[in-house]
């Protein structure tokens, strides 16, 4: 991918969801978690709304060229 197009808020929330390494997976995992989003997390809601937008307009081959790999891990 020539420029990511995701920001570093971005990078983190698909980090710690992006459990079995795919695209699909990744989308599915914050499309799951979005369900939970209490009204009072619409700054969450719009981060995970953006990061959905993204992936879903990138390949899989784009998605595999980036780094997720959370700032939380040790």
């Amino acid at each position: 991918m020539k420029n990511n197009p995701f920001t570093h808020e971005e990078i983190n929330l698909m980090s710690i969801y992006n459990a079995d390494g795919t695209r699909e997976g990744l989308i599915a995992n914050l499309e799951e978690m979005r369900g939970y989003l209490e009204p009072d997390e619409a700054e969450l809601r719009e981060l995970t709304e953006s990061a959905l937008e993204k992936l879903r307009g990138i390949s899989d081959a784009e998605y595999e060229q980036l780094e997720l790999i959370s700032d939380f891990e040790d």
